[in-house]
Formats: C-alpha cells, sequence, structure tokens
C-alpha cells in the first residue's frame, strides 16, 4: 500500500523479464568474439598471473632473488666456461678462440705485475747501482711486452681471419692482450686448455 513507485516498477520490469532456460546450450556455430588461445599460451598466461606479486616489497624480494640467481650462474659459468651464462663480452667462438690462444702460450705481459713489485722494491734502495738496475730492468720489461704484444696481435689476427672469415672480430685483439695482462690462474673465465696445447 504504502510502496515506493520506483520499487513498483522494479517488481514490474522483473516479472516482465524472459525467464532463460539455463539448460538451453549456445550455438556452436555462432562466435564468441575471440580466437580460442593455444594450451601453451593459456598455461603461460595462467601462471604468470599466480606468480605475479602483490605487492612492492614482494616484487623486489622477486627481482632480488632473480639477480642473485643469474649472479651465481653468471659466476659458475665464468669457473666452467659455460658459453650459455658467461657476460656478453665473453660470448661467441672468436672470443673463445682468442682466449684458449691467449691461454695456451707464455706472454710477457702476465709477469708484469710481479716484475713491478720488484723493480719498485730495488728502486727504493738507497744505492746508485741498483737504481740504475732498477731502471734498467724496467725499460726492459716494458720493451719485451711491447713486442710481445705486437707480435700476439699478428698471429691472432691471422688465425681469426683463416678460422672465422664471416664472423666479426672487432675487439678480439684487444681482449686478447687484456687478457695477457692477468696472471694465469686470475684470468676469467678460466683457461680451458693448458700451456701449449693448441686450440
Amino acid at each position: 500500500m504504502f510502496r515506493s513507485r520506483a520499487k513498483n516498477e522494479k517488481a514490474t520490469a522483473a516479472d516482465q523479464a524472459p525467464v532463460t532456460n539455463s539448460k538451453q546450450t549456445r550455438d556452436p556455430q555462432a562466435p564468441k568474439g575471440r580466437p580460442t588461445p593455444k594450451r601453451s599460451v593459456a598455461q603461460s598466461q595462467r601462471r604468470s598471473v599466480a606468480n605475479t606479486p602483490t605487492t612492492r616489497k614482494e616484487a623486489a624480494k622477486r627481482s632480488r632473488d632473480e639477480r642473485r640467481a643469474a649472479l651465481e650462474k653468471q659466476r659458475q659459468a665464468l669457473a666452467t666456461g659455460d658459453e650459455r651464462y658467461l657476460p656478453a663480452r665473453d660470448k661467441g667462438p672468436v672470443r673463445k678462440f682468442t682466449r684458449d690462444y691467449v691461454d695456451s702460450r707464455f706472454h710477457i705481459a702476465e709477469f708484469f705485475l710481479p716484475l713491478a713489485v720488484i723493480i719498485l722494491v730495488l728502486s727504493m734502495v738507497q744505492q746508485a747501482t741498483l737504481q740504475n738496475v732498477a731502471l734498467l730492468l724496467w725499460l726492459g720489461v716494458i720493451i719485451l711486452i711491447v713486442v710481445d704484444s705486437i707480435g700476439l696481435g699478428f698471429r691472432l689476427k691471422k688465425q681469426l681471419n683463416a678460422r672465422f672469415p664471416d664472423e666479426s672480430k672487432k675487439g678480439a685483439v684487444a681482449y686478447a692482450l687484456m687478457r695477457t695482462l692477468q696472471m694465469r690462474r686470475l684470468r676469467l673465465p678460466k683457461p680451458q686448455v693448458k700451456r701449449g696445447e693448441r686450440p
């Protein structure tokens, strides 16, 4: 009797609405408006939704864990020479051959640090003779390193051009010279060939 007008209108609209039969099936020929996704796509979407972090803190923790895992894989790759996880500067057959070529030979530059320490000690001694010897040693070491590096550069270029004619060899000689400056046991990636063994 005292019902509001809006409620009356809603009730009459509900009474007039057609009753739908829930058991009625959709016409198989009727388009549904989008293509059915492949199973792999659907699974990956479900996985990504399930793995999406809900909070900012969770997202930061997940990215930290992923970064830590990637660094661990990279560290192991530097020790074992696994190409898949090496840093970009060490990847590829040209860089691998360059490393093996350097590691298979003795180079004067790899003894630069120990020789520099010896020369420094000799130059600190307050004797003119020892200081002159230290200066001559210093000059001799530098000349030998330069000559050895030039020879290495020419030989390596020749080998790379013969073995990898179609690949980019940009930066390979500089990469080799930087590797010769490190002592063999401190080199990363670790040497995979013995001295005297040809790559």
